[in-house]
């Protein structure tokens, strides 16, 4: 099969990822051997490739957006048949015993692993999962489009949630590509006021095509003081200017696996009057099932641009420099 592997963690420009021809993998103790057909193209990759994240698994297969099909099952594997399709996401294994998964926190589980980053991904032709950490997916998303939904929206869920929005509250999304533009569309379905605050000119226009009431640049003021925000984009220069942006009580969630140094902050200025400055990490697969019925229900839809397989790397390269709005998707066809 076709495969993707980091070969030497570097600058996306130096090209470092590789394409392979290596054997499809076989699925272990209580594994789904899956056929890839879509493959969301997430930030958290790029960092995998870059760096950013240090190595987990010398030349890892990256990836975890993954829609497709069971073409096989390890030993024990149930809930599942040759056939269906499924979704392997960025969660891949917790240990189910300590603290945290008994009180329902397995995000925060210190055995934890992680699909692409720990056991390769979706950037190939066949992946393997834990058939209890696959998903089932709604028949009523194709797969271009469900793909995002499995880290992206998944994680933008966790985020809206983290970050306390009240009913019919402002929110402000700051960054608006792959996870911001799918928790847009849910706080907008749930009766959110949306500022975006956001580089880029197409960002902004599909910010405003989606319904959210302002669309500015990310070092702007919002119209109005904020309930709640999330930081998506990677830049921890914005967390003074997010927090200084809500209003009293306000909470900021910080949504990346990877954030540039935070400056210093003022009490007084970015502090006071209770705002909160909150952290995200993974989500648990009740987050993810939960996010894919609102999915469902309210028609949220990823803005997609497709590429095939073997263009991986510049797919990665156009991500990093904000070349398309929404998210990007690598097919196998």
């Amino acid at each position: 099969m076709r495969a993707w592997e980091v070969v030497e963690p570097g600058p996306i420009e130096d090209g470092p990822l590789r394409l392979v021809e290596r054997p499809a993998p076989e699925p272990g103790p209580g594994e789904l051997l899956v056929r890839v057909r879509a493959c969301g193209v997430c930030r958290t990759d790029l960092h995998v490739a870059e760096g950013d994240l240090p190595v987990r698994k010398p030349r890892v297969t990256p990836g975890h957006e993954v829609v497709g099909e069971v073409a096989g099952l390890g030993p024990g594997a149930a809930g599942f048949a040759e056939g269906d399709r499924v979704g392997v996401a960025w969660l891949r294994h917790t240990d189910g015993t300590c603290r945290y998964c008994r009180r329902g926190a397995e995000n925060l589980c210190p055995a934890s692993r992680y699909t692409g980053w720990d056991a390769d991904g979706g950037y190939a032709e066949y992946t393997t999962v834990p058939a209890a950490f696959a998903y089932r997916l709604p028949a009523e998303i194709g797969d271009v489009a469900l793909a995002p939904l499995l880290c992206a929206g998944i994680i933008g869920h966790h985020a809206l949630r983290r970050a306390s929005l009240p009913p019919g509250g402002r929110l402000g999304l700051y960054g608006f590509g792959g996870s911001a533009h799918l928790c847009a569309q849910v706080a907008l379905a749930e009766g959110a006021t949306v500022h975006v605050l956001t580089r880029g000119d197409a960002a902004r226009e599909l910010a405003l095509s989606l319904g959210a009431a302002s669309a500015r640049d990310a070092y702007d003021a919002p119209p109005e003081p904020l309930d709640a925000a999330i930081l998506f984009a990677p830049a921890g220069e914005l967390v003074p200017v997010a927090l200084q942006a809500l209003d009293r009580g306000g909470v900021l969630a910080v949504a990346g696996i990877h954030l540039s140094d935070v400056p210093p902050l003022n009490y007084e200025r970015d502090l006071f009057y209770e705002r909160e400055l909150r952290t995200v990490t993974s989500n648990t697969r009740e987050d993810g099932r939960e996010f894919l019925a609102l999915a469902a229900r309210h028609d949220v839809r990823a803005t997609t641009r497709t590429y095939p397989l073997e263009s991986a790397q510049e797919a990665l390269q156009d991500l990093k420099a904000g070349r398309f709005p929404g998210a990007a998707v690598l097919t196998t066809d």
